[in-house]
């Protein structure tokens, strides 16, 4: 037992110094904010510890307890799902402005709100999006370094291994977790250098194709996705206004790159659930004509989707293609995560709602034609070993991208 806790613990250690020295790459007299579940004050401590170890000058904490969300819903006024402070998105929007760092530390209940009233469920997202909206593009434009790390929140771990107790199913996902943030085995700076060279390879690769379009096809998908004129494909780590490199996403598998926001069309079905805002959406099906979701279903979920999709204009349009090999690790764990920050590097997926400026000519999208604009960006995945990609040439050419999930 006391093997096993000393081979936790040197593995939080390690998970903590990745996080902040390669995902948020922390300098010398920078901030540190992070923002975390309640539970997982122990790998915050780490993080910290860490943080000034790489000469930090503060480490802020935001802690959440994801109960208060259910409590928020089912026991507020009618008239106040209207209302996000905007006060709490406003120092962070500060802190972020000067240069401070943000680590998001992710790990939730994917039920959590599951039988809550699906339109109290919007209206506080949409005042949520609207408060934090410049929040949104400081990280979208990579204006400061930031990234997101999994923990394993017990919820979320009894989700993902049902039937187990507590104790084991924390345990299970923890390994999982240091398997595919790649921090368990071997040096995980070496790691993930070497990871990021063949994620920035594989974006080049593409980058050099200039494809006018993407076609997706499988089982329930016929989705033809149009690019936008001078798209660029991102992945792995990238670097900010002031020359810093940060790793995004821990874990991470997916290139991508910006759709053009009229031309999409077709059908597509989903290959793993979304797990959004504490509620998971199962077996969602769509049909885009125009670019826009014309018809949305879901066997699961469907009223929280369709709410989802109503919040502005643009979140019924795609701001996002990401292509994921179904052989990627978190393909191979075999474990239906629940958790978007693990399954869309598990599969090829779309985001509807805003584009982002990495994917842009000159990083920005104000003005760009076929750019998408919205509050949200939400991923969901399409990919799976029964997909099929090609890209599609202005001149009618059409090339084999991936079979059957994997790259050509």
């Amino acid at each position: 037992m006391d093997q096993l806790h000393d081979t936790l613990a040197a593995n939080l250690t390690r998970l903590a110094e990745t996080a902040v020295r390669i995902g948020v790459n922390i300098q010398p007299e920078q901030e540190l904010i992070v923002n975390a579940p309640v539970e997982a004050v122990g790998l915050v401590r780490e993080i910290a510890r860490q943080a000034y170890r790489a000469g930090a000058r503060n480490v802020s904490v935001m802690f959440n307890d994801q109960a208060l969300s259910r409590i928020h819903l089912e026991e507020g006024a009618e008239s106040i799902f209207d209302y996000a402070p905007a006060w709490r998105y406003d120092g962070v929007i500060r802190a972020a402005s000067e240069g401070a760092a943000i680590l998001t530390v992710f790990g939730a209940d994917p039920d959590l709100l599951a039988g809550c009233d699906a339109g109290r469920q919007a209206r506080s997202q949409k005042a949520h999006a609207i408060a934090g909206r410049g929040l949104r593009e400081i990280i979208g434009g990579f204006r400061t370094s930031w990234s997101i790390i999994p923990f394993a929140h017990p919820a979320w771990a009894k989700a993902v291994f049902p039937g187990r107790g507590e104790a084991d199913a924390v345990a299970l996902l923890w390994d999982a977790i240091f398997s595919t943030t790649r921090v368990r085995d071997g040096d995980p700076v070496a790691n993930w250098d070497a990871h990021v060279k063949q994620l920035h390879a594989r974006a080049a690769g593409l980058n050099g194709k200039r494809f006018d379009a993407l076609h997706f096809s499988g089982p329930g998908t016929d989705l033809r996705v149009g690019l936008v004129e001078g798209h660029l494909w991102a992945g792995g780590a990238v670097e900010t206004a002031a020359g810093r490199r940060c790793l995004p996403n821990i874990p991470t598998e997916e290139v991508f790159t910006m759709p053009h926001c009229q031309r999409v069309d077709g059908v597509v079905r989903s290959t793993k659930p979304l797990s959004y805002q504490g509620t998971l959406i199962e077996g969602i099906e769509v049909r885009f004509e125009g670019g826009r979701i014309v018809q949305a279903d879901a066997r699961n979920g469907a009223e929280v989707f369709r709410n989802l999709l109503a919040i502005d204009e643009g979140a019924a349009r795609l701001g996002e293609v990401a292509l994921v090999p179904d052989a990627s690790p978190i393909s191979r764990s075999g474990l239906l995560f629940q958790n978007t920050l693990f399954d869309e590097n598990a599969a090829c997926h779309i985001a509807i709602g805003r584009a982002l400026g990495i994917n842009a000519p000159g990083g920005e999208i104000e003005g760009l034609d076929g750019a998408n604009d919205s509050l949200v960006h939400v991923d969901w995945m399409i990919g799976s070993g029964e997909i099929d990609v090609d890209g599609l040439y202005k001149d009618g050419r059409v090339e084999a991208v991936m079979r059957q999930g994997a790259f050509v």
